[in-house]
């Protein structure tokens, strides 16, 4: 398919002819084949994995709604991943596809293939820092009616307006949308509640997010202006920085580098993105099948004895004079709740964590293995491990007179052996949302591409153009992910494809710009309504 773009060299007011890549090309009939049984390979595995997994753990189904709800729930889940995969192709492979490095039809399977890479590989700590944005109370009552509503509430929120969005071909972000509703479902349950709205979320957590997301598009846009620039004192070849002629692949080298950032962008959005879908499922999980999945069973066995002797350390740097001696474990449950939910820290704080330190301490060591918790005891002993985390985490953050630096060394090596018992993605996990985002980078992703590629600058994407653009959003993404922040892969692409436009004085096509800056001004608030509004409907219904 032919089309004309206009293009305008820098300081040459001429308009050239160039040609558009096929877009149109398929799958093709074995490749659609493929895709379906793929997805139903994918669904049977999660199926027969939480069977497996619930089985050996002797547990018998002696109702089945849960376990339909719960397999609902799964399916929103990685249909977020799904339509989070097609959302964002465009950022991996716009480039390749518009320098004529790669096919589009080819260029969107090798995208999948690393995206599906990415997520087998990463850490699971952006899964964990998503989650601590939700309130308190309902992550400790994940498996309650209240608990259905807000996953099935912040989940079909995010996908509205990820499909909106990509309906109009407007590059948005699935990570701001994902943390809009979250935020949305937070306040919500707080104004029902009776509660301020402001107390329904980690504030301090959001801050954090929030300025990776505002920042990581400034630093897309900036640096890949820089890079560009540095790229054409350094590297004078002239064929770099020309538009592609009549549909013909780069010169090899430059290939390879397109290729190259292509991947990288696939990998680190894969390992980036497919993380949020991690940490919601494993809400899920816990929330319906606890004896499977609130504590992590295959701890090595050296656990049990390192737990021990650091919750003893642990309890020793809060323990303060007798003022926790007449705490009962009930009320130094409310009591760090009250902090993680307020961080307002009190003389009652610190006693009130040593008795749970102690409590949790007592519990596990009672039991021999967290693989011998007694099903009737998973689900407290998780909260309680769940609440001492949380709270040294706050401890950390506001940095009490009270503690030494010794002291909180303690009990942040105590947090990782408490994250360690708690904060676990089993293999089937990744390997569902993996499949869920590489294929959903295979479908749908010709909007977005033709915005990038098309209506951000006014002239062709060049080979360095393409490659330095590719390049920040690679480095900015993994290095995110190694700081376990969301950052919003659409953004740091996006603004550095018009950072090397403005740099090479290509200009700007303000329409698109404008779309996208009132996409990023808008997710946040939309999202928070839509979430905000499904919760209080779900949670009057269930």
């Amino acid at each position: 398919m032919n089309a004309t773009l206009a293009a305008t060299p820098p300081h040459t007011p001429s308009t050239i002819e160039v040609t558009r890549p096929d877009l149109d090309q398929g799958l093709g009939t074995a490749g659609k084949i493929g895709f379906g049984a793929a997805i139903v390979a994918a669904i049977g595995y999660v199926a027969y994995s939480v069977y497996s997994d619930a089985s050996a753990v002797g547990i018998e189904p002696t109702t089945y709604l849960p376990f339909l709800l719960l397999f609902i729930a799964l399916l929103i889940a990685l249909g977020f991943e799904f339509v989070n995969g097609f959302h964002d192709t465009a950022n991996a492979v716009a480039t390749v596809i518009y320098t004529n490095a790669m096919p589009a039809n080819i260029a969107v399977v090798w995208s999948g293939f690393f995206n599906f890479l990415g997520v087998l590989l990463s850490t699971g700590v952006v899964a964990f820092g998503i989650v601590s944005l939700l309130p308190v109370e309902l992550i400790l009552q994940v498996g309650s009616n209240a608990g259905f509503a807000m996953v099935f509430a912040l989940l079909l929120a995010a996908i509205l307006w990820n499909l909106a969005t990509w309906w109009l071909g407007i590059p948005s972000s699935s990570s701001h949308t994902l943390i809009g509703s979250i935020i949305g479902v937070g306040v919500a349950n707080a104004l029902m509640h009776g509660k301020s709205g402001t107390s329904g979320v980690d504030w301090s957590k959001a801050t954090d997010i929030g300025k990776a997301l505002l920042l990581s598009p400034l630093i897309g846009f900036s640096v890949a202006a820089l890079l560009f620039l540095a790229m054409k004192v350094l590297i004078r070849k002239r064929e770099l920085y020309e538009e592609p002629k009549d549909g013909l692949p780069p010169p090899l080298w430059i290939r390879a580098l397109l290729i190259f950032t292509c991947t990288g962008v696939s990998f680190a959005h894969g390992s980036n993105d497919g993380q949020k879908g991690m940490g919601l499922i494993m809400l899920i999980l816990i929330g319906t099948v606890p004896t499977a999945y609130a504590l992590n069973r295959a701890v090595p066995e050296r656990y049990m004895a390192e737990f021990h002797s650091q919750s003893v350390a642990a309890e020793m740097v809060l323990r303060s004079d007798s003022a926790g001696a007449n705490i009962a474990p009930a009320d130094a449950r409310r009591h760090v709740t009250a902090y993680i939910a307020e961080r307002n820290f009190t003389p009652e704080t610190l006693p009130a964590l040593s008795v749970l330190v102690h409590d949790v301490d007592a519990q596990v060591t009672a039991y021999g293995s967290l693989a011998k918790v007694p099903a009737a005891a998973v689900s407290n002993i998780r909260n309680d491990m769940y609440l001492a985390s949380e709270a040294i985490k706050g401890l950390g953050k506001q940095k009490p007179t009270v503690l030494s630096e010794n002291g909180q060394e303690t009990l942040a090596t105590y947090k990782e052996s408490l994250d360690a018992g708690t904060r676990f993605i089993p293999t089937w996990v990744k390997i569902a949302v993996a499949f869920a985002l590489g294929l959903g980078t295979m479908v749908g992703w010709r909007r977005i591409v033709v915005t990038v590629g098309e209506k951000i600058g006014k002239t062709h994407l060049t080979y360095a153009q393409g490659a330095a653009a590719e390049l920040v959003a690679m480095g900015t993404i993994l290095g995110a992910d190694h700081l376990g922040l969301p950052v919003s892969t659409t953004h740091v692409l996006s603004s550095g494809v018009a950072g090397t436009m403005a740099a090479n004085r290509s200009g700007l096509q303000m329409s698109t710009i404008r779309n996208l800056l009132m996409a990023w001004v808008l997710t946040l608030p939309v999202s928070i309504v839509i979430a905000g509004g499904l919760y209080m409907i779900f949670a009057r219904m269930f």
